[in-house]
């Protein structure tokens, strides 16, 4: 339990670090004058705002792939032959909602607006727990499904598989990251 809610924080901190980071490079935050003031660091005020932002944008993916790497802490279960009855490509489904907190983070103007937002926005995706997108797992490989099993239930599945019909799902183990959303590492 402890270890799902550890990965569920997580997946939640990738999903909503990228808003931060569209602030951090909209008002122009770069690492030299934040590290300035520790000696053996002030060569970062020489590098190019660029790798500042490269920087910033690395630490989510970064903590993306630990993320999927730590998914093998993760409760078990599988997918047997015959159990889907319906299976749906969700990447272009969910990236238009993904895309708005670009424009949130475009129109935050001060850290303490940053904070409020970041925190309530954090908070719901954590409590919603129905769903994990995070764009990031795209860069991985990865794709989003949303599957329908032979008794009803809706499950969001994470996979490097490209699946385009029910019978091809069969999956000897999908790591549970809560009841309705799996990932599939292999």
């Amino acid at each position: 339990m402890i270890i799902n809610t550890a990965f569920r924080l997580l997946l939640t901190l990738n999903a909503t670090s990228l808003l931060v980071i569209i602030f951090l490079v909209q008002k122009g935050y770069t690492l030299g004058p934040v590290l300035s003031g520790t000696a053996w660091l002030d060569w970062t005020g020489l590098l190019p705002n660029s790798a500042s932002y490269l920087i910033y944008f690395l630490i989510p993916v970064l903590s993306t792939g630990g993320s999927i790497l730590l998914s093998s802490k993760l409760g078990k279960d599988d997918f047997k032959s015959g159990e889907v009855e319906r299976i749906e490509h969700a990447n272009n489904s969910f990236l238009p909602s993904y895309l708005g907190y670009f424009f949130v983070a475009l129109s935050i103007g001060s850290w303490e607006a940053l904070g409020f937002v970041y925190s309530v926005l954090f908070l719901f995706t954590f409590l919603s727990q129905a769903l994990y997108f995070n764009p990031l797992f795209l860069l991985f490989g990865y794709e989003f499904y949303n599957i329908t099993t032979k008794n009803g239930t809706a499950i969001f599945l994470i996979s490097r598989h490209k699946y385009k019909k029910p019978d091809e799902v069969q999956i000897p183990v999908a790591y549970r990251i809560n009841n309705y959303t799996f990932i599939e590492r292999k």
